[in-house]
């Protein structure tokens, strides 16, 4: 039987719950993910509660507030211009509390999401906070295969 090292090829289903037991991630419902160990694709505490599990086990994991996604950075609140949103393309737009909002990377390959915390005439305050930034998660995982 094989366990989940560092380096491991995954295929699991996966469900990440925030504290109020909404789902964010729920891979159960659907087919299975595959993915690989220690390249981000999943937070490194969430890594760290597989090492050492076998190929076909089952289990929840309690991650406490701040775990999974880090602490809550102040620095993260940022006023963007609308002049500056009108230019990433997002020209008379209209703009709510708690609506996400796609931006570019720098290099333009990717992209970053950030939520409305206040709209103003001239500028948007956006969180680019992870949204279980600061907050416990539960991670329940199912390992099918362990390569």
């Amino acid at each position: 039987m094989n366990h989940v090292h560092p380096a491991s090829f995954l295929t699991l289903h996966y469900r990440l719950s925030g504290p109020d037991g909404h789902e964010l991630i729920n891979t159960f419902t659907d087919k299975p993910a595959t993915l690989s160990m220690g390249t981000g694709e999943l937070a490194p505490a969430m890594e760290a509660c597989l090492i050492g599990l076998a190929e076909g086990t089952r289990q929840s994991f309690e991650l406490a507030a701040g775990a999974a996604f880090g602490q809550r950075n102040p620095d993260m609140l940022q006023r963007v211009k609308r002049s500056l949103l009108d230019e990433l393309g997002h020209a008379g737009e209209t703009y709510h509390v708690g609506d996400v909002v796609q931006f570019p990377t720098p290099d333009g390959q990717g992209a970053y999401a950030g939520v409305v915390r206040e709209v103003a005439p001239d500028a948007l305050l956006f969180d680019f906070n992870h949204p279980l930034a600061g907050r416990p998660v539960t991670f329940e995982v199912q390992l099918i295969g362990v390569l």
